[in-house]
């Protein structure tokens, strides 16, 4: 075995086969993966979330932002396939960095990944429980009513999570039998009985190649980025997966590739199907999804649209929860995390790990606690930069390996295109990350929501400088140099 690395050798000179009760069981199958992938992204959630945002900013032409950012995600999406299949364990991004660069870059990706992803959960149920008061008709609700909601919500998702897989897949393919339906049916009926815009109005603007470099035009790019992370959940779970040197590539892939076709179409059916839409650009003051549907369909798909709103959210929470838990898991069982005797068990007849999963439902529930505040408001805009930091060091440290020809390719190969795409890949990562952290004024916020996702990416790094000097003499050698691979060859 070849240890390329320096910082890698000296940990492997003291790492150790973990037994098996450090080990995942396998679990999850392609269609299980896929599926993860498929409801992290969420349709639903990518939609409906940044939709007002992207056309308010660039109006109709906001629409491209999603093939924009589509083919860029992809290019980062088939690098993770190569990563992942190079080294398919537990905890895709830190895997993966630390892997293919060192233990420094992979803790790193890590802390950006477990903390983004924790105060994404806390988000996503409060949103859910928005949704939930509003089934139920209550038109005032207090603060502690829809704190006190979004806990339970945090405490039955990761009830699920914990009892075991396959109540976990039952319920994620569910919700996604609903998702699609919701998104794709409501866009084919909004294209064939209420289109009120031609099909020109999405190409309104293109001629002025000047707009895309244009302010509007790069902030509608960053909304759309925020609508497509959470593909590389397949790649979290990949110790659970039924051949993951080729089923775990392939759901990451597909599962971004699956998401960004239906939102890009029901983003187009419903730009098309808004009534007077020079008006409402013009205003800006109500909600276009909402109004649209109800000038369309009238006041009874309200509720309808609302529970598959709660549909797309919970499950979208139900898959991030498995996918940074596994990263958390992960982390801890190289002892690269404080605590991590217990973060590392696994528990229960299917060997979960309860402990991480756990221990992101106590922080999602602290901060739901926070909800309203200029804190909380300044630490969930985290998310999104969290998700890009965590997402460019294994891309740019796949680029390094190329460049200085260390790289070596598992089952899942782009063959000759894999150093262009990673080379495009990481340039893109780069341009986006810059793009979607830019401070840019927002009316009525105060200066610190402006510069929020700086902000957090700065404290939270220097936090997180302060614990990995704490553990970093602990940490052991990669897994990768522990435990073989699913085909049963030795490490490389």
């Amino acid at each position: 075995m070849e240890l390329d690395n320096p910082e890698i050798a000296v940990h492997h000179a003291r790492s150790s086969h973990p037994p098996e009760s450090e080990q995942l069981n396998r679990g999850f199958n392609f269609r299980s993966a896929l599926s993860l992938a498929f409801a992290d992204v969420s349709p639903i959630v990518a939609l409906y979330a940044i939709f007002t945002l992207g056309l308010f900013a660039a109006g109709p032409q906001f629409f491209w932002a999603f093939p924009i950012v589509l083919v860029g995600q992809l290019a980062v999406a088939a690098v993770f396939g190569e990563l992942s299949s190079r080294w398919p364990y537990a905890g895709s991004v830190y895997q993966w960095a630390r892997h293919v660069r060192s233990t420094t870059w992979g803790w790193t990706a890590a802390w950006a990944y477990m903390w983004g992803l924790t105060i994404a959960l806390s988000t996503l149920a409060y949103a859910a429980a928005g949704f939930i008061i509003e089934v139920f008709g209550v038109e005032h609700p207090s603060r502690t009513m829809t704190t006190t909601l979004a806990v339970a919500i945090i405490a039955i998702g990761t009830a699920t999570n914990m009892i075991g897989r396959q109540i976990l897949k039952v319920m994620i393919i569910a919700s996604i039998i609903c998702e699609v339906v919701g998104s794709v049916g409501l866009g084919i009926v909004l294209l064939l009985f209420y289109r009120e815009n031609p099909f020109s109005t999405l190409f309104e603007g293109l001629p002025n190649a000047g707009a895309w470099a244009s302010g509007p035009m790069l902030l509608a790019i960053a909304y759309a980025g925020f609508a497509f992370v959470g593909f590389e959940s397949a790649g979290s779970i990949a110790e659970e997966v039924d051949d993951p040197e080729r089923n775990v590539p392939k759901a990451i892939i597909l599962g971004l590739l699956s998401v960004g076709l239906i939102v890009m179409f029901s983003s187009a059916a419903l730009i098309l199907a808004i009534p007077n839409l020079n008006q409402v650009l013009a205003e800006q003051s109500s909600d276009p999804v909402a109004s649209t549907l109800l000038a369309h369909l009238g006041s009874g798909v309200a509720k309808p649209l609302l529970i598959m709103f709660v549909i797309g959210f919970v499950s979208s929470f139900l898959a991030v929860q498995a996918a940074v838990s596994r990263c958390i898991w992960g982390a801890a069982r190289d002892r690269g995390l404080p605590g991590s005797s217990v973060l590392g068990k696994l528990a229960g007849p299917e060997r979960m790990p309860i402990n991480a999963i756990g221990l992101t439902a106590l922080v999602a529930a602290l901060l739901v606690l926070l909800a309203g505040s200029s804190f909380y408001n300044i630490l969930v805009n985290f998310t999104v930069i969290g998700f890009y930091i965590a997402f460019g060091i294994p891309v740019i440290g796949a680029a390094i390996a190329h460049l200085t020809g260390k790289w070596t390719p598992g089952r899942f190969t782009l063959g000759r295109a894999s150093a262009p795409v990673t080379y495009f890949a990481a340039v893109w990562i780069i341009f986006q990350t810059i793009n979607v952290v830019w401070p840019r004024t927002q009316p009525g916020q105060p200066w610190y929501i402006n510069w929020s996702m700086l902000i957090t990416a700065v404290g939270l790094g220097m936090i997180g400088a302060v614990v990995y000097l704490a553990v970093k003499d602990r940490i052991i050698g990669p897994v990768g140099d522990r435990i073989p691979s699913t085909t049963g060859k030795e490490p490389q």
